[in-house]
């Protein structure tokens, strides 16, 4: 039975675990992979009066059909800035507008561009389990830190050593699960 010390170091492990994997999840749901996406604009920022701001601050951003973004500033002011903030993004689309609303249509990838998009998510993910085995390795150092600080017996340190390990598997597999979904979305034409 784990003592309330060592539960504390398993949940605080498996917190840094989750966290790993919602920040990959949230990290791939930014690739755009041949179909229109808003979230491609997350990273995007707009010089609003001096400040960056993220586009979707400054602008409505739909998708109205699989090919097409569209972008309908809140002052029709922001439009050149709105463009020059997507061409400097750097994202491989290219604005126009019609004097009320920006568009952008979605090209479709190259295969040379789905494996590069592929070699991106494989490295995310590996250091999406980086940081999942760094908190497993911070956990069991500081389970056996207990034994000695604070009393806690070896058998609670090896029960905690096999809860972070089944929790470690847990996450590499969601991971891995993550990555292949993404690699498949990406070759799929």
């Amino acid at each position: 039975m784990l003592t309330e010390n060592a539960k504390q170091i398993v949940a605080a492990a498996d917190a840094k675990m989750l966290s790993s994997v919602t920040f990959l999840e949230e990290s791939l749901k930014n690739y755009r992979v041949g179909k229109a996406n808003t979230q491609v604009f997350n990273k995007v920022l707009v010089n609003y009066y001096g400040t960056p701001t993220p586009v979707s601050q400054v602008a409505s951003v739909t998708a109205p059909d699989a090919k097409t973004l569209a972008i309908q500033p809140w002052e029709r002011s922001l439009i050149p800035a709105i463009e020059k903030a997507i061409l400097d993004a750097n994202i491989g689309l290219t604005p126009s507008n019609n004097g009320e609303t920006i568009r952008c249509t979605v090209p479709a990838l190259t295969e040379d561009r789905r494996k590069e998009l592929c070699k991106n998510a494989k490295s995310e993910g590996e250091n999406a389990k980086i940081v999942v085995r760094n908190a497993r390795r911070d956990a069991v150092d500081a389970l056996k830190k207990a034994v000695k600080n604070d009393g806690l017996s070896e058998d609670a340190q090896k029960e905690g050593e096999e809860e972070i390990q089944k929790l470690t598997d847990k996450r590499v597999k969601e991971i891995d699960a993550l990555v292949s979904a993404k690699e498949k979305d990406i070759l799929a034409v």
